[in-house]
C-alpha cells in the first residue's frame, strides 16, 4: 500500500465515525442494539455512569478490543465516552473501527458513535445516571438528577 493509499483509508475511517448529541442518545438508549462503552479510567469508579454502559478503560482498550467484540454480540451501534469526549472517546471508537477494517471480519457493528461532549455534558444535564459499583452494569440503580 502506498502512502496515498493509505492516508486515503485513514480518511475513510475518520468518516465512518459520527457523533450523537445526548439527546439523541437518550431517544436510542433503550434500543437493544446500542452498546454504550465507557473508556474513562480510574473516574469510573468514584463518578457515575449511563446505566447499561460497559466499561472498558482507555489504558488498555487496545488490548481488550476482543473482548468489547464478544460483549456487544448483537449490536449495531456503538457509542464510545470518555469525560469530555475530546480525546479518549473518539481516539477508542478510531482504533475499534480500525481494528474491524484490519480484521476483515463482519461482526455486525454497522454505526460507531462517539457522544458529544461526553459523560460530563451527560450528567451535568440532568441525564439519568447510575452509581452501581456491578460490573457489568446492569443499570438497576439508574437515576435522574434534580
Amino acid at each position: 500500500m502506498t502512502d496515498a493509499q493509505a492516508k486515503e483509508e485513514e480518511k475513510e475511517m475518520a468518516q465512518s465515525i459520527s457523533y450523537i448529541t445526548g439527546s439523541q442518545l437518550l431517544s436510542l438508549n433503550s434500543s437493544p442494539n446500542i452498546a454504550i462503552v465507557d473508556v474513562r479510567d480510574d473516574e469510573r469508579s468514584y463518578d457515575a455512569h449511563i446505566a447499561g454502559s460497559l466499561h472498558y478503560a482507555s489504558d488498555t482498550f487496545s488490548d481488550k478490543i476482543p473482548n468489547l467484540i464478544q460483549d456487544v454480540k448483537g449490536k449495531d451501534t456503538l457509542v464510545f465516552h470518555c469525560a469530555l469526549s475530546q480525546v479518549r472517546g473518539p481516539s477508542c471508537a478510531q482504533r475499534f473501527a480500525s481494528y474491524l477494517t484490519d480484521k476483515k471480519e463482519d461482526v455486525g457493528i454497522k454505526n460507531i458513535l462517539v457522544l458529544e461532549r461526553g459523560f460530563n455534558a451527560w450528567e451535568a444535564s440532568g441525564r439519568p445516571v447510575c452509581r452501581c459499583a456491578d460490573i457489568p452494569c446492569k443499570g438497576n440503580k439508574a437515576k435522574k438528577l434534580g
